[in-house]
């Protein structure tokens, strides 16, 4: 089964900051590891304290990172001082995250050979950055690939290694690191589990697989020994992180979410397990149900519309896209077998699809939506069934389906510039406060 290191989840560093003359506080760096924040994809970073509910409305762009080709789905990882993301022509980029002391750096620290397309975002353990892809233009297999997170002493860098994912590409599943395993899901319908740190060879094999009934865009969450992911033929999935002791591994059980979970990715909170698809959202008991298909304790959804992203589950709340807005669903349900929102957040101005899954940190929820915006809003309930925004920056392009990395007083978040040539349109936009 290949060696169990138990890997940090993130790192933090306390320095000082002098505010004014006698007066000081302790300032948290914070390293965002991986899609989601960590390994329960939560999409909750409760150490953020420079951005809050009182200041959001003040933050400003302040500088762009130049990539390849669109960034579509892929987010960032921030670790260690550097920012970490995916292109869709199949690069991974590595840029100064405090920027280059100019509004657009041009100048990566490295970026990968072409792998040919990336969806996925990074996740970054142990001085290594994995992250999915397809083999090549001309082949649709499935490659998790591992690099050194310092680079290679040079501007191109090649994976250190490379695990066989099957005959189809990992699409939008992120990889997830638990425990010295890599756990990724591709198309073909399986979740994969590598050894982290490799196997010696250039090409390494999976430690085991789980087969799903359905294609597979959605990321696993890894918690208490069990490795969650949705599938397209509508169910969540449970297998036993550590495998079963054979090559190929059964579920420990599973659960109809209702619909097609698409690239929807399972978040664990208070006991639950929340996985959203395309018309519902769905909760379930993190430990199953004693059975091997296990009903849903309530679905949530919203008449005649589309649900989009993961879901972010925050004091007694859970966030997913609706549409344009971000719906509110009460953890615990409302006591029936399927739930309305308990408010919507609204962004005002032009109207397109959430695809985006929603951040939250020190109170303050952060979205991107297909108008080129990144919006936010109270997390909180603002005393009416649909709230307004608190802000609201720009992208250059209208595709923002990247999801908000929100760290040391920062919102990273990939889109792209429509006005710039096909082959240099690629962003990272970051924002930050003007006071």
């Amino acid at each position: 089964m290949g060696r169990r290191v138990t890997l940090p989840v993130l790192t933090m560093v306390v320095v000082l900051v002098i505010n004014l003359p006698g007066l000081a506080r302790a300032q948290t760096s914070v390293d965002w590891t991986q899609f989601r924040f960590n390994q329960r994809h939560t999409g909750v970073q409760p150490f953020e304290t420079d951005i809050t509910v009182a200041n959001a409305k003040f933050l400003w762009p302040a500088f762009q990172d130049q990539l390849g080709a669109l960034v579509d789905g892929s987010s960032p990882a921030v670790v260690g001082g550097v920012a970490y993301i995916g292109s869709d022509d199949g690069t991974l980029w590595a840029y100064p995250a405090d920027g280059c002391g100019q509004g657009l750096c041009t100048t990566p620290l490295w970026r990968s050979t072409n792998l040919a397309q990336i969806i996925d975002a990074p996740a970054v353990a142990n001085g290594v950055v994995f992250v999915g892809s397809q083999t090549s233009v001309t082949s649709a297999a499935g490659k998790l690939n591992a690099f050194a997170a310092a680079g290679c002493g040079h501007a191109l860098c090649p994976p250190l290694w490379q695990g066989d994912a099957g005959a189809q590409s990992i699409l939008e599943s992120s990889p997830t690191v638990a425990r010295g395993v890599v756990y990724v899901a591709a198309y073909d319908g399986k979740l994969y589990a590598f050894d982290a740190g490799g196997c010696g060879h250039a090409l390494c094999q999976p430690l085991w697989t789980g087969a799903t009934g359905g294609h597979v865009e959605s990321s696993p969450t890894v918690v208490n020994g069990v490795a969650y992911v949705g599938s397209d033929d509508g169910n969540l999935y449970a297998f036993a992180a550590a495998g079963c002791g054979s090559a190929a591994c059964a579920p420990l059980w599973s659960g109809s979410i209702g619909a097609p979970a698409f690239s929807s990715s399972p978040a664990v909170s208070g006991g639950k397990v929340f996985i959203g698809s395309d018309h519902f959202l769905a909760a379930f008991p993190a430990g199953g149900c004693g059975a091997a298909t296990c009903k849903p304790l309530w679905r949530g959804t919203y008449p005649n519309s589309f649900l989009g992203g993961s879901p972010a589950v925050y004091r007694g709340h859970v966030y997913i896209g609706i549409e344009s807005m971000v719906g509110a669903f009460g953890a615990d349900g409302c006591g029936q077998l399927v739930c309305q929102p308990l408010w919507l957040d609204f962004g005002s101005g032009a109207q397109a699809s959430v695809l985006s899954s929603p951040t939250i940190a020190d109170g303050v929820l952060f979205v991107g939506r297909n108008t080129g915006q990144v919006l936010a809003w109270k997390a909180a309930p603002c005393g009416r069934s649909v709230c307004d925004e608190i802000w609201s920056g720009l992208t250059g392009d209208p595709i923002v389906s990247s999801s908000p990395t929100v760290v040391n007083g920062k919102v990273y978040i990939g889109s792209a510039d429509n006005l710039m040539p096909e082959n240099i349109q690629g962003r990272i936009y970051v924002f930050a406060l003007t006071i």
